[in-house]
């Protein structure tokens, strides 16, 4: 699948047609509501995550919602895995339901990439790489195309670069936003703050126009 080409996973009104940048938003942890939200452009929210509990670190199921709270995808931790493999299903898992694909890490040993596997397209396999703690990573296609990154982000009117909590989800065209930030939610669980910063990782923040 070229980058160009729409693939629906979760929903065709999340396939952009031109690159579109996300706004996500990490709450902190010292909260009680533990989640994420995410803004486009122009403000509006477009998907938000809620998680309670002080265990949040822990999460054995996460679901993915749009602005009304309608279920969009469920990722859920596979046990025991020694790749870290976590599964996803479309809207909100039911017993018995089969996932739609699968996240590991490429090795138990290490930092690694991250593969993607479709189950109902064997062909089609992602690869994430680079360092998420860093917010600083980008996910491939097969062909090694870029399809969505994950940058750290640049306040446009003071130029400050703003903590991790805060981090552009940039979309190419033709690509599922929503599958995008339900990689996120696994990245987040399997390796985000679980990192030690290395003194080695670039980061290329972005500055949203």
């Amino acid at each position: 699948m070229k980058a160009d080409q729409a693939a629906v996973l979760v929903a065709d009104e999340y396939i952009y047609k031109q690159e579109t940048h996300l706004t996500v938003f990490k709450t902190s942890l010292f909260f009680q509501n533990d989640g994420f939200t995410v803004y486009n452009c122009r403000g509006e929210l477009v998907f938000r995550v809620d998680s309670y509990g002080p265990d949040t670190r822990d999460k054995v199921e996460l679901v993915l919602m749009d602005a009304h709270g309608k279920c969009l995808l469920t990722v859920r931790r596979k046990r025991p895995s020694l790749h870290n493999r976590w599964e996803g299903y479309s809207g909100e898992r039911t017993d018995g339901q089969k996932p739609i694909f699968s996240v590991r890490r490429s090795s138990i040993i290490g930092r690694s990439s991250v593969t993607v596997e479709m189950y109902e397209n064997p062909g089609e396999e992602y690869q994430i790489e680079g360092n998420f703690w860093q917010r600083s990573c980008t996910i491939f296609n097969a062909m090694k195309e870029s399809v969505a990154e994950i940058r750290r982000k640049v306040d446009a009117s003071t130029q400050v670069l703003l903590g991790k909590d805060v981090f552009l989800l940039s979309v190419k065209p033709g690509f599922d936003g929503a599958f995008a930030m339900g990689l996120v939610l696994v990245l987040d669980q399997i390796n985000g703050d679980n990192y030690v910063e290395s003194n080695g990782g670039r980061v290329d923040p972005v500055t949203e126009d």
